[in-house]
């Protein structure tokens, strides 16, 4: 995969620590860091959306405490 099939993420600014995002096709979306680009996280849209609603709404605040 390329680097230009890859979007930076508009909140990594210009530090290290950036989150890239490609969408491959209408079913997949990949996740890397810049830190470890060969680290890809491949899910779907959907599920994407879920893991999103669920840290906005505060349901994953109590697995920082883990």
């Amino acid at each position: 995969m390329s680097a230009r099939d890859w979007q930076k993420s508009s909140f990594s600014g210009e530090g290290n620590a950036c989150l890239y995002v490609s969408a491959p096709d209408n079913a997949t979306i990949r996740l890397r860091e810049s830190d470890e680009p060969d680290t890809i996280l491949t899910t779907t849209p959907t599920a994407l959306s879920a893991l999103i609603r669920s840290a906005k709404a505060g349901r994953l605040d109590r697995l920082g405490a883990l």
